[in-house]
């Protein structure tokens, strides 16, 4: 008698292991962040990571958004305001 065939699963989402090393005060930090959370420190690592690129995603957003402006700015002043934001963006204050 033949055997049912077994209906295939979809691979689950692969994780990739990675190895890092921590300065002693970030591993602190994040060993007090997972008892706070009541997670692990690796959810917590994952979760700042994604963090961490969600928030650089969107300064670079804003960054096209400021030099766009600054691209099809006319006024002289307006050209002045939004070069200096540029440069505040880029080099800091």
């Amino acid at each position: 008698m033949p055997t049912p065939k077994r209906a295939r699963k979809q691979p689950a989402t692969r994780h990739v292991r990675r190895s890092v090393t921590l300065p002693p005060r970030i591993a602190k930090q994040v060993e007090t962040l997972a008892r706070q959370h009541d997670l692990s420190d690796n959810r917590v690592l994952v979760e700042l990571i994604e963090q961490g690129i969600e928030a650089r995603q969107q300064k670079e957003k804003a960054f096209f958004q400021l030099a766009e402006r600054f691209r099809s700015a006319s006024d002289p002043e307006q050209v002045k305001q939004l070069g200096d934001a540029l440069g505040r963006f880029v080099f800091g204050e």
